[in-house]
């Protein structure tokens, strides 16, 4: 193993103890939920988040400022090791140009050490699941600018579609209108997503009844991820306080998708995503064709 740094956001929803086991560091998102800022560093009971946006708490989120990427970016270069780190999507939030400016601050000090900077392009386990893939690479021996080629090339592979119950948070966000919403919510229309080439959410379809959705979510992913349904690589599925949808969409994608490397793995969208999410959403992530517009 190489001695360098894997690192990305903490919006790349990953569990705690997968990171520690893959030997990935991360760096907070901050949060606000009615009225009080937080890291988002896994501490607060995601149960406890959710069940207060519930409640009508109120969230708001903060990106990485420039000082922090620069003491966290110089712990590792300290102790002579370089270091990769994947953002969260340029298309969302504006991390990525603060990472930017702290690496090219550093930079110029530790002229003897590689900080390499990758927009993933992604969102929550999508992150992940490429962050996972470079975990991967790093453990068979591929240099950092090995690993570094391959994230730019590959990152645009990881598709992301979602699809949420609860549209409340849309409409808070401006993706739909406020009689789209209630309307919406009236005839339980689930608004199918994905993020595009750009990094950007995308609404795509409107779709009637959950139990449509999951269907949906399956004819997508086979349309679309490595070999259809002879698809072998890894899937990550991400849920903002719906474990049973989550359940539901998972042991669909087994049934279908025999080959898949291992089981669904479900995470929690975490508090930074989630401020914007909100309940009810339920998000899949696979290897597949490069995403369009």
């Amino acid at each position: 193993m190489g001695d360098f740094v894997l690192s990305c956001c903490s919006t790349a929803d990953l569990s705690a103890s997968h990171y520690e086991n893959r030997k990935i560091k991360t760096i907070p998102f901050h949060f606000t939920l009615d009225g009080v800022e937080y890291l988002d560093d896994g501490r607060m009971p995601i149960d406890k988040f959710y069940g207060e946006m519930a409640e009508g708490k109120i969230t708001s989120t903060s990106q990485i400022s420039v000082q922090e990427y620069e003491d966290y970016f110089e712990e590792f270069l300290r102790q002579g090791k370089d270091v990769l780190h994947l953002t969260l999507s340029s298309g969302i939030t504006g991390t990525f140009n603060s990472a930017m400016i702290a690496r090219n601050e550093l930079a110029s000090k530790y002229t003897e050490r590689k900080i390499y900077i990758v927009d993933s392009l992604a969102a929550s386990s999508g992150t992940g699941l490429l962050m996972d893939k470079l975990a991967d690479l790093r453990d068979i021996g591929w240099s950092i600018d090995e690993i570094r080629d391959f994230a730019e090339t590959n990152k645009l592979r990881i598709n992301h579609w979602f699809f949420s119950t609860d549209l409340t948070y849309y409409v808070r966000g401006g993706r739909i209108s406020k009689t789209e919403g209630f309307l919406g919510n009236m005839l339980s229309i689930c608004p199918l997503l994905n993020v595009n080439v750009e990094g950007k959410l995308k609404l795509r379809e409107k779709i009637r009844t959950k139990k449509r959705a999951y269907e949906r979510i399956v004819e997508i992913m086979k349309e679309l991820a490595d070999d259809g349904y002879g698809y072998s690589d890894k899937c990550y599925l991400s849920m903002s306080a719906c474990l049973e949808d989550a359940q539901q969409v998972a042991m669909l994608i087994e049934e279908n998708f025999r080959q898949i490397k291992g089981k669904v793995l479900i995470n929690n969208i975490g508090t930074t995503i989630g401020s914007h999410s909100g309940p009810g959403t339920v998000a899949v992530f696979f290897w597949g064709k490069e995403r369009g517009e």
